[in-house]
């Protein structure tokens, strides 16, 4: 059986869970076996229509203890439910819970990993998965030996496809532990569209001069209900949140569209967005790096 974590925030299934779930679905044909789901805390959402992603059956764990993201707790349960199951291979969304989830899970059940999938495995001689290496400059088909094997989807790189069907639901008992971690506030940025789940993205470097002129930035997000974003030096000199910075060293980002406004394109800001489907650069300098990459400009 193939098993896939949906990822949720606030009581409500993340995007990139949906496509990880697609993913799954035919994985699952793939392998001759069936896919089921399972989802940890409280979540308000219609699990039932989950089954129009191909998931055949949905394992819930619900506790008001569960809803703050725990990653040693929440690989139990994953890791108890992988047992109980009998499950041969494990699909997470590669996502800042993901990415915390599934090297450990690989612990626990003596499991291969790969993380950062970019496409269905190939089973025609074994279990091979590619991946993007090196930033996103190179390819890499990493094979899997092991009983159990992992995956981790990167998000954005498999499209998300519906049927007419609903999922069976089931209530999951395990012990749950004490979370070692424990959330005293959660500031959250309020209104904005989060950079992880954007479809569009408008970014702005260091060309726009000062912070006086991101209303140009801001007013195209707003027009195209896109999320914005900005490179390091930006974020370094305050202009903009540090939550916007995107690249090497700032957030990874995969959306269908990039906009760049007056940035260069260094390779460390390259490694963050050269995932998105379309990049479009605006710059006046017409050997900015960035054009090389650039799909329009």
């Amino acid at each position: 059986m193939v098993l896939i974590f949906l990822d949720q925030s606030e009581g409500h299934i993340k995007k990139s869970s949906f496509e990880a779930a697609c993913y799954a679905s035919k994985v699952a044909e793939l392998t001759g076996t069936t896919l089921e789901a399972i989802v940890i805390g409280n979540v308000s959402d219609d699990l039932g229509s989950l089954g129009n992603y191909g998931i055949k059956k949905v394992h819930t764990v619900k506790s008001d203890v569960l809803n703050n993201f725990d990653a040693q707790v929440y690989t139990k349960i994953i890791s108890d439910a992988a047992k109980a199951l009998d499950v041969k291979v494990i699909i997470v969304s590669n996502n800042f819970n993901g990415k915390a989830i599934a090297p450990r899970l690989s612990v626990r059940l003596k499991a291969g990993l790969v993380s950062g999938a970019i496409a269905l495995p190939d089973i025609s001689n074994g279990f091979t998965v590619k991946k993007s290496v090196f930033s996103g400059k190179a390819f890499a088909n990493i094979s899997i030996a092991t009983d159990i094997k992992i995956i981790g989807l990167n998000p954005n790189s498999y499209s998300i496809t519906t049927t007419n069907a609903t999922a069976d639901l089931a209530e999951f008992t395990t012990s749950v532990s004490a979370a070692k971690v424990q959330v005293t506030a959660t500031n959250k940025v309020i209104g904005e569209i989060p950079l992880s789940e954007a479809e569009i993205v408008v970014s702005g470097g260091r060309g726009l001069k000062g912070p006086e002129n991101w209303g140009m930035i801001t007013e195209l997000a707003k027009l195209l209900g896109a999320a914005t974003a900005c490179s390091r030096p930006v974020a370094d000199s305050d202009w903009r949140p540090h939550h916007e910075h995107v690249g090497q060293t700032g957030l990874a980002i995969a959306p269908n569209l990039y906009i760049a406004v007056g940035i260069s394109g260094a390779i460390q800001h390259l490694a963050g967005v050269n995932r998105s489907k379309v990049i479009v650069v605006i710059n006046k300098d017409p050997e900015a790096p960035f054009f090389k990459a650039a799909d329009y400009g």
